[in-house]
């Protein structure tokens, strides 16, 4: 017998995934003990464990994998075939038909301005803004920056200018941070620049103990001064997208939290087991928040019934916690799909999004 934790190893399938698979009567383990509840698995499923794997890989669905896993070792193996064979040519029209529109969509981007071109400077533009806001304001959002190098564009923090304001803004598609430092200097039109994430840090450990930094843009290249020290370095050459329309959001439920105490309940909480366990094709762990009748939030165990639960990357709500850098935190939680909000109850300029991951069943 092998335990649920081996199965997951030697399948490739998570942990989690196993405890739905056998609730959804897909993959129901040998032996469950009548005490603890842990599940054991014979030796013959194990192979059904990794055929499972690669069918949910090939995105089958999961009433047809419950057929496919109750013909297979039959001895009849037509419905089989006809079941991959189906789901084949799903999968191939879907292909062609999604080729079709991105060719269209690309036409439409040909025969357009791009609105969101950044605006470049001819003259350079000098600022000058606090040392430790800069600093702050780099650590806020730093997290939330993407390193997927199909998306280039995300590789890096936006600095935007305008207003006598920096906002810096980092986002991997799935969390967005944003926060702001006033900056004197520049009374000119809106500027924007990407910054790429090792500049980024390069600038941010130039402003330990410094009371004063500057900020030079010119043209394509952006330097920062603190002291007689500088980082210096090229900017991005692709447009950020439109954070604005993103941060958007329709008023959620609000709930002030206890950060050490609500970290550990997260760190240590219960982790919902369904059938959705991945972004960027990576697992992850999810934590089910809820807020209750008293204005609190917690974090809901298995099986637990949550009226409208907001599902949300476990590491990456540790890591908005302690990007929010206060004792006291404000959550904002919408509808199960709506970002979570993390902001700060004193800082109405300093936020994370976190997308939310649906929940099967």
């Amino acid at each position: 017998m092998r335990s649920i934790g081996e199965t997951a190893r030697d399948s490739g399938l998570s942990v989690s995934a196993l405890r739905f698979y056998d609730r959804a009567g897909v993959l129901v383990p040998d032996r469950v003990d009548p005490v603890s509840g842990y599940r054991w698995y014979g030796p013959g499923q194990l192979d059904e464990a990794r055929l499972l794997a690669r069918l949910r890989r090939a995105g089958m669905p999961l009433a047809d994998v419950r057929l496919v896993l109750a013909g297979w070792s039959g001895p009849d193996t037509d419905l089989v075939r006809q079941l991959l064979e189906a789901h084949l040519r799903r999968l191939e029209q879907g292909l062609s038909a999604a080729r079709t529109e991105f060719s269209a969509l690309r036409d439409l981007l040909d025969h357009r301005e791009n609105p969101m071109t950044s605006p470049r400077t001819t003259v350079p533009v000098r600022l000058t803004v606090s040392a430790p806001a800069l600093a702050a304001a780099l650590d806020a959002v730093r997290f939330a920056a993407g390193a997927d190098p199909q998306l280039p564009m995300l590789g890096g923090i936006l600095f935007d200018v305008e207003d006598g304001a920096l906002r810096l803004v980092a986002t991997d598609r799935y969390r967005m941070a944003v926060a702001r430092a006033d900056a004197d200097g520049h009374d000119g039109p809106r500027l924007q620049v990407t910054v790429p994430t090792a500049l980024a840090d390069a600038m941010g450990a130039l402003l330990d103990g410094e009371e004063q930094a500057r900020l030079v843009v010119d043209g394509d290249r952006v330097t920062l001064e603190a002291g007689d020290r500088q980082a210096a370095g090229r900017c991005l050459g692709h447009d950020f997208p439109d954070y604005r329309r993103l941060v958007r959001l329709r008023a959620g439920r609000r709930a002030e939290v206890d950060v050490p105490a609500f970290r550990e309940a997260v760190l240590t909480g219960p982790v919902r087991a369904g059938e959705v366990r991945e972004q960027d094709g990576a697992p992850c762990d999810l934590s089910v928040l809820e807020v209750s009748e008293d204005g609190s939030v917690t974090v809901a165990g298995e099986g637990a019934e949550v009226r409208e639960p907001v599902a949300v990357n476990r590491a990456y709500l540790l890591d908005a916690l302690a990007a929010g850098a206060r004792e006291r935190l404000v959550l904002e939680l919408g509808a199960p799909t709506a970002p979570l909000a993390v902001r700060r109850p004193d800082d109405e300029h300093t936020f994370s999004l976190l997308m939310p991951v649906r929940l099967d069943g």
